[in-house]
């Protein structure tokens, strides 16, 4: 831990020393350092700006084409599922469609077959033959 500690130490040592050397070589007066000091971050900071609305309007550009992408694959998706729907529902009003007919075919064959037999009153035909077995 003593160290790491020390070689901070030195650290801050080097960095105190070397700021004292680049302000005692400096061609410029304190007062101007200063104000080229200040100049600079200003325009740091005045770039820094510029590209965070840059990035912002690049992002919000971005999210538009997002939306815009999801909203048409939504879209899609929407006329896919509504075929599907209709495809689904024209399958089973033609498959209800051959039931039915062929339902009502029986009936009709039924009734056919029926009337072909010895025609047979209610319930006193029905006790007749029971009678006769």
């Amino acid at each position: 831990m003593s160290e790491q500690s020390s070689g901070f130490s030195w650290f801050l040592a080097g960095l105190g020393i070397g700021a004292l050397i680049g302000v005692l070589y400096a061609p410029k007066s304190g007062r101007e350092t200063r104000e080229e000091l200040l100049s600079s971050a200003r325009d740091g900071s005045e770039y820094l700006k510029a590209r965070g609305r840059e990035a912002a309007t690049q992002m919000n550009t971005y999210a538009e084409r997002g939306r815009e992408r999801v909203n048409e694959y939504v879209d899609r998706g929407r006329t896919q599922w509504d075929d599907f729907v209709r495809q689904g529902r024209d399958f089973v009003q033609e498959k209800s469609n051959k039931v039915s007919a062929a339902v009502q075919a029986g009936k009709e064959a039924y009734e056919t077959a029926a009337g072909r037999e010895a025609p047979q009153a209610g319930p006193q035909a029905v006790e007749a033959s029971e009678g006769q077995a």
